[in-house]
């Protein structure tokens, strides 16, 4: 007979299987197939683990890790909004809390409260851990992007301007990041 804490965890655990079917608009690398937010957060926790040696201080690689898994979950909810949307743009951290309550509320009380702050930190982006997991989400889609010959900058036709601009943000947790960035971007726009 489960414990009333492991029941909740595994409600938890059944609840977020959800967030492999939330479709990305940024395609895999070398793919025409959109990425899900699952691999989105795998890959993401791997680019921590290799390139935590880049972020400009030393952080929690730990919390990092948490906070590129854990983030997206609320989007099981709210759905994936696309880096360049013109109506939300990206800022939609209401509804995200609500989802954010909902889905970590599933579990124990402590472990609700770790996650929900834990989100809460990455969507403020204030902390050394959260810049620098906030670079490594801004830096996934320009690696993806510029192995698809534009990828989505090309598809929604956004200009350097708009590239650069939501991206910048990448050199308050790596400069080096942001420096190999700009030059993907540069590249690309520079021969479009």
């Amino acid at each position: 007979m489960l414990s009333e804490r492991l029941s909740k965890q595994i409600e938890f655990i059944k609840e977020i299987d959800k967030i492999k079917y939330i479709q990305r608009k940024t395609k895999l690398f070398d793919s025409d197939r959109p990425e899900n937010d699952a691999e989105h957060s795998w890959h993401l926790a791997m680019m921590t683990l290799v390139l935590v040696e880049h972020s400009n201080e030393s952080i929690d690689l730990i919390k990092v890790l948490k906070m590129v898994l854990i983030h997206d979950i609320v989007e099981i909810d709210t759905g994936d909004v696309f880096l360049h949307d013109p109506v939300k743009n990206h800022i939609n951290t209401d509804e995200e809390l609500i989802a954010a309550k909902r889905i970590f509320g599933l579990l124990p009380e402590e472990q609700a409260k770790e996650f929900i702050d834990i989100w809460l930190e990455f969507e403020e982006g204030k902390t050394k851990e959260s810049k620098f997991a906030k670079a490594i989400d801004r830096f996934e889609p320009i690696l993806q992007n510029s192995s698809n010959n534009g990828g989505t900058w090309n598809e929604y036709n956004i200009d350097y301007e708009k590239v650069e601009n939501k991206t910048k943000s990448i050199q308050y947790g790596s400069f080096n990041l942001w420096n190999y960035a700009k030059e993907l971007i540069h590249s690309y726009y520079k021969k479009r």
